[in-house]
């Protein structure tokens, strides 16, 4: 079994190896598991789940968990990964070592639904980094978003993916330690009247060269795209997080409609053809997300209601951006990305071909640098 120690680690992409956005798929709150539980009264009456309205779902959540769970505290994830409170061991031979007491919290960055984002400082390398921590559910979901965020991470060799550090699990929390980029995500760098289109397209290109990289090299498709999925730092770099509602595609379909409502393309929203979905999806929300960046907004009305968004996407005209801000090349890229027939949307490599993207494939040009 190879360690990697985070000293092994370069802290800059352009070096780095074996070693990389992104957060949302996991659980918020916590669940005792059956080993934490108190002891029941043993005259106690029997409480029916039936009784209660409570399906099946829930007795074999108690029971797959502890498949899970072994009497160590170790965490294992059907042999794909074991984590415990001193690292993670992947399967095929990779692991990281990292624990709590090498930590030290410096500030919250983010909290929502599924966990909690903190700036920490890992103390042998004086690294700052961002711990994600997720309190555990009886919810096998949450469970394999949990596993497909840690086997993206620790497989990604791109520079446009965050890096990762390691992970952990302690007292039914799983931890894992990413590369913190400074600057924050691109919905909290909006402008109010938006990005420059030259700030855009460099940060469009990096986002489609992430999406390109999981797609060909680890065959995964996001589904989550948005701009809260965006990170950027004040080096410049753009990279993608946030893989625990991503997809293994089957033969380029996705099953299964998870993701964000309000970025959601047509058909995904659509009864008739939400089962499946091939990953003309993700240009979809791509070019939501471009239209967002540049309009300082997202595009359509009414955002406090998501019912009357994604009615919008379905039956409205696709959002635009304005003539007199952006280039005709750049209005083009986004009518593609935006078109409602699926099949008709550029692949990754075509948008990457498209006028406003193609300077940046130059080896000598601003984007390869």
């Amino acid at each position: 079994m190879t360690h990697r120690a985070l000293n092994q680690h370069p802290v800059h992409p352009a070096s780095r190896t074996n070693m990389i956005s992104t957060p949302s798929s996991s659980a918020s709150s916590a669940t005792s598991s059956p080993s934490t539980r108190g002891p029941g009264k043993r005259n106690a009456p029997m409480l029916s789940l039936s009784r209660l309205g409570v399906g099946s779902s829930l007795k074999s959540a108690f029971s797959d968990f502890s498949q899970y769970i072994d009497p160590s505290g170790k965490l294992n994830f059907g042999g794909k990964a074991v984590l415990h409170r001193a690292g993670v061991e992947f399967h095929g031979g990779h692991s990281y070592q990292i624990e709590m007491s090498q930590l030290t919290a410096l500030e919250e960055l983010g909290k929502g639904q599924y966990g909690t984002v903190r700036r920490v400082r890992h103390e042998p390398t004086g690294v700052e980094m961002a711990m994600k921590e997720i309190r555990l559910e009886l919810d096998k979901s949450k469970l394999d978003g949990i596993i497909m965020e840690l086997d993206v991470l620790h497989k990604s060799t791109s520079p446009f993916i965050v890096d990762f550090y390691g992970a952990f699990f302690v007292e039914s929390t799983v931890y894992y330690c990413m590369e913190y980029m400074d600057a924050g995500s691109l919905d909290k760098l909006e402008a109010a009247d938006g990005l420059p289109e030259a700030v855009l397209a460099r940060t469009v290109w990096c986002v489609v060269k992430g999406l390109m990289f999981l797609k060909e090299e680890l065959s995964i498709i996001h589904r989550d795209v948005k701009p809260t999925n965006i990170l950027v730092n004040t080096k410049g770099e753009v990279k993608l997080c946030d893989f625990g509602v991503s997809g293994q595609l089957e033969k380029s379909l996705a099953k299964t409609n998870i993701g964000c409502q309000p970025y959601m393309a047509p058909e995904r929203i659509t009864p008739s053809t939400n089962s499946t979905y091939t990953v003309a999806s993700d240009v979809w929300s791509l070019g939501l997300s471009i239209v967002e960046m540049g309009l300082g907004r997202y595009p359509y009305a009414n955002e406090s209601s998501v019912f009357a968004q994604i009615t919008a996407i379905v039956q409205n005209d696709p959002p635009k951006l304005p003539e007199d801000k952006f280039s005709a090349e750049c209005r083009d890229f986004v009518a593609r990305c935006l078109d409602k027939v699926p099949t008709r949307r550029p692949t990754y490599r075509q948008l990457l071909r498209h006028p406003w993207l193609a300077r940046f494939e130059n080896p000598d040009g601003e984007g390869a640098k």
